[in-house]
Order: C-alpha cells, then sequence, then structure tokens
C-alpha cells in the first residue's frame, strides 16, 4: 500500500500514523531508535505489506501491470490502491477525504523530531501538494507514477503503463473490493494485540 493507505489503517492514532509512514525511509536507524507506538507503527507497516503483496486479489491484479512495470509491478500496484480507497465513497463520504488528509499533516507535524532525512523531504511536498487528497483524481495517480518512473533505476518511462491503469480499471476497482475490507481486519487486529481499540 501507498501514503494513503498506510496512513488510513493507522486509524489516526498518531505515532501509529507516524511509524507507518516513515518506514520505508528508514535506513540507517534501527526500530529501537523510536518511542514505542511509534516502533508499532513501523511493525503495522510490515504487516500491512506482506498482506497486501500476497492477497489473491492483490496477485491477480498484478498480471494486468506486470507486463509493462516488471519487477515494479508493486510499487505501481499500491498506487493504484490509493487511488481506491481515495474514491472510497464509504470510507471517505464528501469532504471526509480532504478533512482525513489535512488531520493527518496535522498528526505528523507533532512528530517531525523523529522523521528520517528521506521522509522529512517527502513530507515538505506530501503536505505541500497535498498527496493524499489528490489520489481521488486520476491526474493524481498518474503524476504519482511519473514520480516512480523518475525513482527507478532500471524502469524506462513509457506510456503502456497509464494505458493499463485506465484499460483495467474495473479490474483494479474489484480487485481492490475484494482486497480491502481484509486489509482493514487485518490492521485493526494487530493493532488490538497492541493494546489500541
Amino acid at each position: 500500500m501507498n501514503f494513503l493507505a498506510h496512513a488510513y489503517l493507522s486509524f489516526e492514532i498518531p505515532e501509529i500514523v507516524t511509524g507507518n509512514l516513515i518506514t520505508d525511509f528508514m535506513r540507517g536507524h534501527k526500530k529501537e531508535e523510536f518511542l514505542p507506538g511509534i516502533q508499532h507503527g513501523i511493525e503495522l507497516h510490515h504487516k500491512i505489506d506482506t498482506f497486501t503483496d500476497s492477497h489473491p486479489a492483490t496477485l491477480k491484479a498484478k498480471e494486468f501491470l506486470r507486463p509493462v512495470t516488471g519487477r515494479y509491478c508493486d510499487v505501481f500496484m499500491d498506487v493504484v490502491y490509493d487511488h481506491f480507497l481515495a474514491t472510497d465513497s464509504q470510507i471517505f463520504p464528501n469532504s471526509k477525504l480532504a478533512q482525513f488528509s489535512q488531520n493527518t499533516y496535522s498528526l505528523l507535524d507533532q512528530y517531525t523530531v523523529f522523521f528520517p532525512e528521506g521522509f522529512q523531504r517527502i513530507f515538505y511536498y506530501m503536505k505541500k501538494e497535498d498527496w493524499l487528497y489528490y489520489y481521488h483524481t486520476k491526474k493524481g495517480i498518474e503524476n504519482s507514477f511519473d514520480a516512480i518512473f523518475r525513482r527507478a533505476k532500471y524502469l524506462e518511462k513509457t506510456n503502456a503503463v497509464y494505458k493499463a491503469f485506465h484499460t483495467y480499471y474495473v479490474e483494479f476497482q474489484n480487485a481492490y473490493d475484494n482486497f480491502m475490507p481484509d486489509m482493514i481486519v487485518q490492521a485493526k487486529e494487530f493493532l488490538s494485540t497492541k493494546g489500541y481499540s
């Protein structure tokens, strides 16, 4: 899952949100360096990634992307899932996505002292450009795809990935619909084992 899903699956628990979002930027840092709540967020991040990558709906949906994204398929699939989460009217009805996005930035602002350097840079642009909110637009997803191409060392930019996203849009929606309820249950169960209700 990408930024929006990791934030949402933290259920607005500040230290969980922080740990969940900084995990991919912890190079040179050990989990034990952080507050216990942030450590739980880091653990949750890994649980989410493992469950996502092994879910049957995800495995099936990735086959639509693999021919044009190769080994970066997982990264693109995470962004696709964020789009369908952002457009999920049961989770984010009316203006709730905008409110959720701003609330997430406010929660993270309280824990900037714990940000690894890489996430400090990313968070500046995430907040300034309101990435979490713009996942609901297809243009926002295309911008996220562009960012992957810029970072990918062994992937040449191609319009084929954008075409696949639009061509198999219904199939990706179905994958999300089958996957997300299971993911929410898993995240809540994990947090309950750590004492969060």
